[in-house]
């Protein structure tokens, strides 16, 4: 009970949050509801990024990643993410310049605009639409673990209602702007948890009657879970350097277009690798559930499993308030970033900004409710759904380097290239392997579009196009220069 009565206040307190962000704000402009208004400054900007980056899946799906199937999977989740810092640092202040420059609000708008291909668009915006839809379920599975595990004897279809009802209020109340103000409580909540689990693990180790559910403590780590060798140590390596040049390019565009500069963007990415101190805890919990909860039949579950195990009520309660948001936020915004996909690109482009936001409201809702239903009868490992997502997101990820970078490629070519890396993946998913030769099946059907791209670059280059990277806005107004060489 107590720990119920805790994680209620703390929700409590978000929706104030939420509605103190909404105040002095327009609730019928379509740009501040989906991109806050161009109008984050960089610590905001901060807060929102490490409040997407560091979900749910930090706290749940890592440590039971770790649990299943060893070190590999905590080598390649930490690996890819502190690589995509570097990458982000350069390629995020020109994501926003894309944006800026097109006064877009998704991917495909950056698209249409910049290459003039409705059929681009269209195509963009589904590809983002089937991925968006496991990451929406990979919100709602680590949801589901920390509900359970709260005592609050719900089942699943309650949890779903409630998890859905919150993420849906949070988008509705002031769109962007929601998440991005409740992530510095989610951010406090989700440092105190990963300490405080960590720490009460540490204080345990040794303690008599610690190891009384565990079933030869001396097998658990084995050979296979505590080293990488072979096709596990291509897969890490591959899935490192594939997700973290993804992971700006496709999953992070919603969260680089509300800032108000480039600077913002390049201040805000410098300070996020400092989270990365969670991570040792984290492996600290992995291993020391490994040693003695050797028997968990959910991973998901692991590192709540722990906290239950080794800290009192009003320490469990943060522990869960905090994942509970972790989920929650990035549920919220890729709910509203699948209403900003199909009112955007797929309504016509010429509906009045209040009615865009309704039906953004909608659509929100319509998804929220598809990725419960998916959920309920297609839970799997988190760590499983997130290589799918990426697998399915990367696919974007050529169009936006060919955006930033290349002066011609025709949007033939592009719109080619997308629909063989989704179509591809897919068919990996649903009848292949996750790897090929130890290669993670995203880097196959990626570099299936990849292949598709040079290939039509030497044969028909197509017109030439201004990169972003030349580009330069002005200044001042909205008056804009352009750098040609």
């Amino acid at each position: 009970m107590v720990v119920a009565i805790v994680a209620g206040i703390v929700i409590i307190i978000t929706l104030g949050v939420a509605l103190y962000a909404s105040h002095g704000h327009s609730r019928s402009n379509i740009s501040e509801f989906l991109v806050g208004g161009r109008s984050f400054p960089a610590w905001l900007v901060f807060f929102l990024a490490v409040g997407e980056v560091y979900s749910i899946g930090t706290l749940l799906g890592f440590p039971g990643g770790i649990y299943a199937r060893g070190a590999s999977y905590g080598v390649w989740f930490i690996g890819y993410i502190l690589l995509a810092y570097v990458f982000g640092y350069f390629w995020g202040p020109l994501i926003w310049r894309a944006g800026k420059k097109y006064d877009a609000m998704t991917p495909p708008d950056i698209l249409r605009h910049h290459y003039d291909s409705p059929a681009l668009e269209i195509v963009a915006c589904v590809a983002l639409l089937i991925a968006l839809v496991p990451w929406g379920m990979y919100q709602f599975i680590g949801l589901q673990a920390v509900l359970q595990l709260m005592g609050l004897n719900l089942s699943p279809v309650q949890t779903m209602i409630v998890s859905g009802i919150l993420a849906f209020i949070y988008v509705a109340v002031s769109g962007m702007r929601s998440p991005a103000f409740i992530s510095l409580i989610k951010d406090t909540l989700m440092v105190f948890a990963v300490m405080a689990v960590g720490v009460g693990a540490l204080f345990a180790v040794g303690k008599t009657g610690v190891q009384a559910d565990a079933m030869h403590p001396q097998e658990a780590l084995s050979a296979a879970m505590t080293t990488i060798r072979g096709s596990s140590m291509t897969f890490t390596i591959s899935t490192v350097l594939f997700q973290a040049m993804v992971f700006y390019l496709a999953l992070g565009i919603s969260y680089l277009l509300p800032a108000k500069s480039e600077a913002a963007v390049k201040r805000a990415t410098v300070w996020m690798p400092l989270y990365m101190l969670i991570y040792p805890l984290l492996t600290f919990v992995s291993f020391f559930a490994l040693r003695h909860y050797p028997a968990v039949k959910n991973p998901n579950t692991i590192f709540m499993v722990v906290a239950r195990a080794e800290l009192p009520d009003w320490a469990l309660g943060l522990v869960a308030s905090g994942a509970l948001l972790s989920g929650l936020l990035v549920l919220a915004v890729t709910a509203l970033s699948i209403g900003a996909l199909v009112t955007r690109n797929l309504l016509p482009h010429d509906l009045p900004s209040n009615v865009q936001r309704r039906w953004s409201t909608l659509f929100v809702a319509i998804f929220l409710v598809v990725a419960a239903l998916l959920n309920l009868y297609a839970a799997q490992l988190m760590l499983i759904i997130l290589t799918i997502f990426y697998g399915l997101a990367a696919q974007i990820a050529p169009s936006m380097i060919a955006v930033l970078f290349v002066r011609r490629l025709p949007a033939a070519a592009i719109t080619a290239g997308m629909v063989v890396g989704v179509v591809l993946s897919v068919v990996l998913y649903l009848h292949g392997p996750q790897s090929i030769g130890g290669l993670n099946s995203g880097v196959i059907s990626t570099g299936a579009n990849v292949l598709i791209l040079l290939i039509w670059r030497l044969v028909a280059p197509g017109a030439e196009r201004e990169p972003i990277v030349l580009y330069r806005p002005s200044d001042r107004g909205r008056t804009t220069t352009t750098v040609r060489s």
